[in-house]
């Protein structure tokens, strides 16, 4: 397996469409009396400025003052984010008995595996309303029949006034689902090559998805570009994963697919 994945420790994996950028802003500031030196004051008086902002009247370094961030309460209003409150709420009002009992999550549990909980637009005729309901769209997907499931809820009233299920239609993963692919990886024959390339990069044994950090993208079937066992990618859940060691380098897997939805992992074909 280890001459099958090519191995890219240390790199950042090609393709992988994962990159860290940082950009510096340098932002100007022009103190009082530093505009011009012709003005007065002059460049005298701005560095004095410069140097007092800081101290107090005999000269001592003013300590630094760290504001506390406000108390989030149970419930936000007009555009604001959802409080961890309303989201928890949405979810318990959205996950109801029948699809508790009805659906299957990523681990083949009852119960629908949740994706995202979001701030769902005002309506229409609520967009100018300061008083408007709060909604929140509630994302579930459930494995047992390849459905995207979504709830919008009305926090005011506390009632699910809007349900609607798609097929073929694919989110992106979440952290759980992430977790689960490796772990199906992990035990599958086809992640030897992780497994030892994490143990030449860390000198353990890797038996599990918390040593990694992981990313994973979703895979949509492609004429002729898969093995039949993938061919329903896009119909089921399924994804590549790019795992990195934690504090340590990336390891290539992006030739291997994990269906979740039929908990099987394949090599895609390399031209």
């Amino acid at each position: 397996m280890r001459k099958i994945v090519h191995r890219h420790l240390g790199k950042v994996v090609a393709g992988a469409a994962i990159a860290v950028a940082g950009t510096a802003v340098m932002v100007g500031i022009t103190l009082p009396g530093t505009a011009g030196a012709d003005e007065s004051g002059g460049a005298k008086a701005g560095a004095q400025a410069a140097q007092q902002a800081g101290q107090g009247q005999d000269g001592a370094v003013k300590p630094g003052v760290v504001e506390q961030a406000p108390a989030e309460g149970d419930k936000g209003k007009g555009n604001d984010p959802l409080t961890d409150d309303e989201t928890k709420r949405a979810e318990q009002i959205a996950a109801n008995r029948q699809l508790l009992n009805s659906a299957e999550n990523v681990d083949g549990k009852r119960g629908p595996q949740r994706l995202t909980v979001d701030l769902a637009d005002p309506e229409n005729d609520e967009t100018d309303d300061p008083n408007a309901p709060r909604r929140a769209d509630v994302t579930f997907y459930d494995y047992k029949n390849d459905t995207l499931v979504t709830k919008t809820v009305n926090l005011d009233t506390g009632k699910v006034e809007e349900t609607g299920t798609q097929h073929g239609v694919q989110p992106p993963m979440s952290r759980a689902e992430n977790a689960e692919a490796a772990s199906l990886l992990i035990a599958d024959p086809l992640g030897a090559g992780l497994k030892a390339d994490y143990k030449d990069a860390t000198g353990k044994e890797l038996t599990s998805p918390d040593q990694l950090l992981l990313n994973g993208a979703v895979y949509r079937a492609t004429p002729g570009a898969q093995p039949a066992v993938l061919d329903k990618c896009g119909e089921h859940r399924c994804v590549r994963l790019f795992p990195k060691v934690v504090n340590g380098p990336w390891i290539d897997a992006r030739y291997l697919v994990i269906d979740l939805s039929a908990r099987k992992v394949a090599e895609l074909h390399r031209g």
